[in-house]
């Protein structure tokens, strides 16, 4: 009998929210605002329509839904950069990182992550080391899956250094209905693997530059995961000595 009786201390009530948290994504804080206005127009819909409430309601749902942020597992592995973001790889190319960046004009690889409204939209370090230069550059809003967007769209461009001393950068770039990025670091914060950095409304994209040398272990057409996927190899450092 012993067997089936829950765990000392064990309350049903407990299980249950603790199972809901473990499930349910937490919500990223930019969407607390749209959520909670959510709320609010779909208590004043409710009394004039039942189905006018129940579109409010859904449409609350898809927006808190939309500022989702997964807990994320970063590889404990070195050497290498992970995803961004969630989303699929729409173009792997040489390209020069964006000029306000300050660094040397010269052709970098460049993946680019493309993500859809359905996506996650949080943007994670892609690696362990400190923020150098984040630099915003007003632009255009066209639609983020041409391959102009990263020059004309507006954009966020992060450089950081990894341990390794590695130049790493990432770029946010808005979308044809994407209006605003937001970028939550600072130069000179010092950022793990897989940490949340920002977000963007609503639909985007994503590119990360990689130093000479890295190898790229995905493929145009491949879905990442933000924070988990390892998106390339970096150069072996050699050692001291």
């Amino acid at each position: 009998m012993s067997g089936n009786r829950p765990e000392a201390g064990g309350n049903p009530l407990t299980h249950a929210v603790k199972l809901a948290r473990e499930t349910v994504p937490p919500m990223h804080p930019a969407g607390r605002p749209f959520v909670f206005g959510g709320l609010a127009a779909t208590l004043l819909l409710r009394r004039f329509s039942k189905r006018l409430g129940v579109a409010g309601a859904l449409t609350t749902a898809a927006v808190a839904a939309f500022f989702r942020a997964p807990k994320r597992v970063a590889p404990s592995r070195g050497g290498i950069a992970v995803a961004s973001a969630d989303g699929l790889v729409s173009l792997i190319e040489e390209a020069t990182p964006p000029p306000e960046l300050g660094l040397p004009a010269e052709p970098r690889m460049r993946v680019s992550v493309f993500l859809s409204v359905f996506d996650v939209h949080v943007q994670r370090t892609p690696a362990n080391g400190v923020i150098e230069r984040v630099a915003y550059r007003p632009g255009k809003f066209l639609s983020a899956d041409l391959d102009k967007a990263s020059e004309d769209n507006e954009r966020n461009s992060v450089l950081m250094r990894t341990e390794d001393g590695h130049e790493l950068v990432v770029v946010q770039i808005a979308g044809l209905v994407a209006r605003r990025i937001l970028c939550e670091i600072r130069e000179g914060d010092k950022v793990g693997i897989g940490e949340t950095y920002g977000i963007i409304r609503f639909g985007s994209r994503v590119d990360l530059y990689l130093p000479e040398g890295s190898k790229a272990l995905v493929e145009k057409g491949q879905r990442t995961v933000g924070g988990e996927t390892v998106i390339a190899e970096l150069p072996v450092v050699p050692a001291k000595g």
